[in-house]
């Protein structure tokens, strides 16, 4: 029976039968200092390539750690195919927003510039800190992409007319989310774009309105704050059109 990890960790090593990973200062630091783990305890790697693996630590020292596969977990998987295109917002809610976003399985975390945008600088470094967190902490298979924050009518421009995109917007003629979801042709993704705090500026809707993939979709009658409302959308769409219905296998007891 397979042992119970004590935790999980990302890892950028490939991971293979009888190979051996040096881990980072930081995991390093995490397993001996915060965990208190010895040498014999196991731990679950992931790469978002290889699968996971259970892996053995062989030795552990201040700054350093190194760990043998023993042997795959789980083999890598394809997530579900959900974008998740928003305006930034302050930097606690933005924490909030991109943890759960990555627990809620989204494959693509893309900050977006709006006219009413008030946060235009983001640390890349910061986002994906929060990634690789709830990833682990989630136990996903891998890392949603960070795009590069940018305008839009650039991100716009950059993104597939035959991908279709579910703009959230506050007020005006829009389907519910949940009709347009179960819309949707079956073998596409989805890209679920949220809006700044005070909304879309009336040029942007024209804007987005006249962009192929654009359709507007409602969350209700309530105004919902961006992360509520990028939170929100992303549940609604999992549990009608991606892996809302599965469950995570049962863990060995260690």
């Amino acid at each position: 029976m397979t042992r119970k990890p004590a935790t999980r960790l990302y890892v950028e090593e490939d991971l293979t039968a009888g190979g051996v990973v040096g881990l980072s200062p930081e995991h390093a630091h995490f397993l001996r200092s915060v965990l208190r783990l010895e040498p014999g305890r196991t731990v679950a790697l992931f790469n978002g390539r290889d699968g996971e693996w259970l892996a053995l630590i062989d030795g552990i020292g201040k700054g350093w750690a190194s760990l043998s596969l023993e042997e795959q977990t789980r083999p890598q998987a394809a997530g579900p195919d959900v974008w998740l295109y928003f305006a930034p917002i302050k930097r606690a809610r933005l924490d909030f927003l991109v943890q759960k976003a990555t627990e809620l399985g989204a494959a693509r975390i893309q900050p977006v510039v709006t006219q009413r945008t008030i946060v235009e600088r983001i640390k890349a470094d910061r986002l994906r800190s929060n990634v690789m967190e709830a990833a682990e902490q989630s136990e996903r298979l891998d890392l949603p992409e960070i795009g590069e924050a940018g305008k839009l009518d650039r991100v716009l421009s950059d993104h597939p007319e035959h991908r279709p995109m579910l703009v959230c917007a506050e007020a005006g003629e829009a389907l519910p989310m949940a009709d347009a979801v179960q819309a949707l042709p079956a073998d596409r993704g989805c890209t679920i774009l949220i809006g700044p705090e005070g909304g879309f500026t009336p040029d942007e809707l024209r804007f987005l309105a006249n962009h192929p993939a654009v359709r507007f979709v409602g969350l209700g009658p309530r105004i919902l704050r961006a992360e509520t409302a990028a939170l929100s959308a992303l549940s609604l769409w999992q549990a009608l059109a991606g892996d809302g219905a599965h469950r995570p296998p049962h863990r060995a007891d260690a």
